[in-house]
């Protein structure tokens, strides 16, 4: 998987697994994925057993982030309008959890960390 590390992986999977099992979860985000050349931004917390079905909260640069389920693989293929790949943001460090990053963009209609 060209977006996360190994790490990533296991932690995400980790959350995935608690989410399933039905445990209330709030985690930090464990990744940040955006496009070079566009405004589109995803917070990853959790990763499905089948190593490919994340979930976060996702920005497609609209005004409206939401919570939801994103294809990885899919994302894969993604080009912005310069034909730009989605990559993962080495440097960053979550500050809050999923629920403060979640009030945060819709209030401001955008993901800003």
């Amino acid at each position: 998987m060209t977006f996360l590390t190994n790490e990533q992986q296991r932690l995400m999977r980790i959350n995935g697994a608690a989410r399933a099992r039905g445990e209330a979860l709030d985690p930090l985000p464990v990744v940040k994925l955006y496009t070079l050349d566009a405004g589109a931004v995803w917070l990853l917390t959790e990763l499905d057993a089948d190593g490919d079905r994340a979930f976060g909260l996702c920005d497609a640069g609209t005004g409206s982030p939401e919570l939801g389920h994103i294809s990885l693989s899919a994302l894969e293929g993604v080009r912005g309008p310069r034909g730009m790949p989605i990559v993962a943001d080495p440097h960053f460090k979550p500050r809050q959890t999923l629920s403060g990053y979640l009030a945060d963009a819709q209030r401001d209609g955008s993901i800003s960390d």
